[in-house]
């Protein structure tokens, strides 16, 4: 089946033609993994289109950058309009965004000094790991690759090289069969998913990892727990052993590709009830509700159109 691309992209301060987008081969990023980028989520809502939460993605976008030592040759409110062009120019009534920074063609060390090119691409996108399973949940394993361990990669970067290791983690869990890959930290404890943050529900409480488990601080599990916090739900940050997976009563992964995606079995053993449970519903509620009007947005997470 052929790929449909979107018709336009943002790229370096102008909305151009797809296929005029283009980078050398030679390039800084293609050789060394020198890229930070985001993923975003626009939505339909009972006010028009909104970006969810894009300054907050821009300010981590440019906080990865600052890690890596990257310059950037556009400020926030330039990439927010980019951000807002692309889907007008796209007409999408949904979107996902993808904002990249990348170095480009100049020297060829590692440390050799580039220009930064930037992109923003728009295309319309469902649920991330399938289409059915915000509904039915999906079937994840424990994977035999480990996070990189402390001071050695950032995790708190969302970096280009960082996700050479989700790919290992994502293709394992498919080529087994599975939906998705769950990785530990370095320490054998629960880091996250391939690409997705984990929440475990243990007698009614959300439990999940610390930030120091080698993942992303993800802005969706931001969002969750100040969602859960605000509506009375105990929310636990902390260390967790592999059989805690096994053990609790929901599980469900995050992120904004992922959204709110149910776990209903680790390694072939069931969780809990082996379906979506109550909690895991009430917070894809509260997210998505956010959207169609009935979660207040009291944080002015959604930036119009």
């Amino acid at each position: 089946m052929t790929q449909r691309y979107p018709d336009h992209i943002w790229h370096n301060g102008q909305v151009k033609p797809w296929a005029e987008a283009t980078v050398h081969v030679m390039a800084h990023g293609l050789h060394y993994g020198s890229s930070v980028f985001e993923g975003i989520r626009s939505y339909p809502t009972p006010n028009g289109q909104a970006i969810f939460r894009l300054t907050d993605h821009l300010k981590r976008l440019f906080a990865s950058a600052r890690i890596y030592e990257m310059a950037m040759p556009y400020d926030l409110a330039t990439l927010a309009q980019g951000c807002r062009d692309v889907i007008t120019a796209n007409g999408l009534e949904r979107a996902y965004l993808r904002p990249i920074a990348y170095r480009g063609l100049g020297g060829f060390g590692l440390s050799a000094e580039t220009p930064t090119d930037v992109a923003i691409a728009a295309w319309h996108m469902g649920p991330y790991l399938g289409p059915d399973v915000l509904e039915a949940g999906i079937d994840a394993c424990v994977s035999s690759w480990q996070r990189f361990a402390p001071n050695t990669i950032p995790a708190g970067a969302k970096a280009g090289g960082n996700y050479l290791s989700g790919q290992l983690v994502a293709r394992e869990a498919r080529r087994l069969g599975f939906g998705e890959g769950i990785a530990l930290a370095s320490t054998g404890l629960l880091s996250e998913g391939a690409g997705e943050n984990l929440f475990l529900v243990i007698d009614g409480a959300l439990h999940t990892t610390p930030v120091s488990a080698a993942l992303l601080n993800g802005i969706t599990r931001n969002s969750i727990i100040t969602l859960a916090k605000a509506n009375g739900i105990e929310v636990v940050e902390r260390d967790l052993p592999r059989e805690y997976l096994y053990l609790c009563d929901e599980l469900f992964m995050c992120g904004t590709a992922a959204e709110i995606t149910p776990i209903r079995s680790v390694d072939g053993r069931q969780v809990g009830e082996g379906k979506p449970g109550p909690l895991t519903r009430r917070i894809q509620d509260l997210f998505f509700g956010l959207f169609e009007g009935r979660t207040p947005d009291r944080h002015g997470w959604l930036e119009l159109l």
